[in-house]
């Protein structure tokens, strides 16, 4: 007799985001979703709408050359989808149909937005609409001050509605293609103050996550009030935002200095996670290595749980941090801010960032196999195959759900699209989250004589 499947939260999370990489994806199939005579190829379609539903930003076709305005539209509500939750416009639907939300939907809610109970889920998520709404309208109307006198009232309208969401849900999309070069992302802006300090206060704010929104608003500007996940969130912000901008303000010596200030200032702030670049990731007047290798560790660190933002976690980051700090103490438990941490957050925080590393390496070793031979470079084809640093790069920025490449993503072959397709979906759904779906309950074994194991 066949065991029934039992739709968990869980899974249910899981599904969602499948459904939505569906959905998307035969839209975009669609003739006229591009630009092109003819439709796109499944693969562009699919990379695309994994890339936009999980608010990523890598991309194997220019998004304003290549995608029709349907297709943009289209790209536009993955990436709010995304940014939001699937769960949260579930709920949302059923709250403006009228439905009574039970237990079960707020179950659901709770997995799908980390949140430590179930009371509050329904102001939570007006909170999250009400909030998302007001700051991406709030980053548009500022963007068209730049925007719409460059390129008219409707398509500046159009960028700066777009390039707002795409950096508030950390997504990195733009449609700077068709004006600026293709895949030229923000580069022709990189001294300009509106877009240099717009859309990295956008990423910022999204990348804070709800549940600090909501304790803010709560508990006004009074830091002692806050909860700890708030504390650490926002010093741990403060930190990689302040920290790797004058890094590269030293290392980007060559730049003017109006340039350089903004310019450093945006680039420490995008790579957790979205991926906008004012400056160039590869080729003539590139950034140097030092950028490029805080670049990958920004990438990795990310935002903080329950936010817009990927990667392994602000708070995660933190709360290991804390646990080394109380090693070295010789304190037996991990303490900040006279709370005590729970030993299961700390076995957790360990746990996700070694499936994490292991994922990461995984990748890179699979993209390096894959490239073999393959021209990377047009204008360059006698170079063939993917250095570590452009596999790891590539990698780092689909897992964490970044978006910033060194200009390799529209050459990769099939099977390399097909790594960052897979390694962006767990990067959005949680690479926790999609292990334990598969989760089946078992009886509690026997429990096993203790054994210690030499460490270090």
């Amino acid at each position: 007799m066949q065991r029934k499947i039992r739709l968990t939260p869980v899974r249910l999370l899981v599904l969602g985001y499948l459904s939505v990489i569906i959905i998307g994806t035969l839209l975009l199939i669609i003739p006229f979703s591009s630009k092109i005579t003819g439709s796109a190829s499944f693969m562009d379609a699919l990379f695309t709408t994994v890339s936009a539903s999980c608010v990523t930003g890598l991309i194997v076709q220019d998004t304003a050359t290549h995608w029709s305005t349907f297709g943009q539209v289209v790209i536009l509500f993955l990436i709010q989808i995304g940014g939001i939750g699937f769960m949260t416009v579930v709920y949302t639907i059923l709250m403006l149909g009228g439905r009574k939300i039970g237990l079960k939907e707020r179950t659901f809610m709770q997995e799908a937005v980390s949140a430590p109970t179930l009371s509050g889920m329904g102001k939570l998520t007006t909170t999250i609409l009400i909030g998302t709404l007001a700051f991406e309208a709030l980053g548009a109307f500022v963007l068209c001050f730049r925007f719409v006198p460059d390129y008219g009232w409707g398509e500046g309208i159009w960028i700066s509605v777009f390039t707002s969401v795409s950096a508030f849900c950390n997504a990195g999309f733009d449609l700077m293609g068709d004006k600026t070069g293709k895949y030229s992302s923000m580069t022709a802006y990189s001294g300009d103050p509106i877009v240099c300090l717009t859309i990295p206060l956008l990423i910022i704010v999204g990348g804070l996550g709800f549940f600090v929104w909501k304790d803010i608003k709560d508990n006004r500007f009074r830091f002692r009030k806050y909860e700890l996940h708030t504390k650490l969130v926002l010093i741990m912000t403060a930190i990689l935002v302040i920290v790797p901008t004058l890094v590269i303000m030293l290392a980007e010596n060559d730049l003017p200095w109006k340039e350089r200030v903004f310019s450093s200032f945006f680039t420490a702030v995008t790579p957790r996670t979205a991926g906008f670049n004012v400056l160039p990731l590869s080729g003539a007047g590139s950034v140097k290595s030092v950028t490029l290798l805080l670049t990958i560790i920004l990438m990795f660190i990310g935002g903080s749980s329950g936010s817009t933002a990927g990667g392994v976690k602000t708070n995660t980051i933190a709360v290991l941090g804390l646990s080394v700090i109380s090693l070295v103490r010789g304190k037996r438990s991990v303490e900040c801010f006279g709370r005590r941490i729970d030993e299961t957050n700390v076995k957790n925080a360990a746990q996700f960032l070694t499936i994490f590393l292991t994922l990461i390496v995984v990748g890179a070793v699979l993209l390096c196999l894959f490239e073999q031979g393959n021209s990377l470079w047009p204008d360059d084809p006698e170079i063939t195959g993917i250095t570590v640093t452009e596999s790891v790069f590539e990698v780092v920025s689909a897992l964490a759900t970044v978006g910033l490449t060194t200009g390799v993503t529209p050459q990769l072959t099939l099977g390399s699209q097909i790594v960052l397709c897979v390694l962006m979906f767990l990067g959005r759904a949680g690479c926790m989250t999609v292990m334990l779906s598969w989760k089946t309950p078992s009886a509690p074994a026997a429990e096993l004589p203790m054994e210690k194991v030499r460490i270090g």
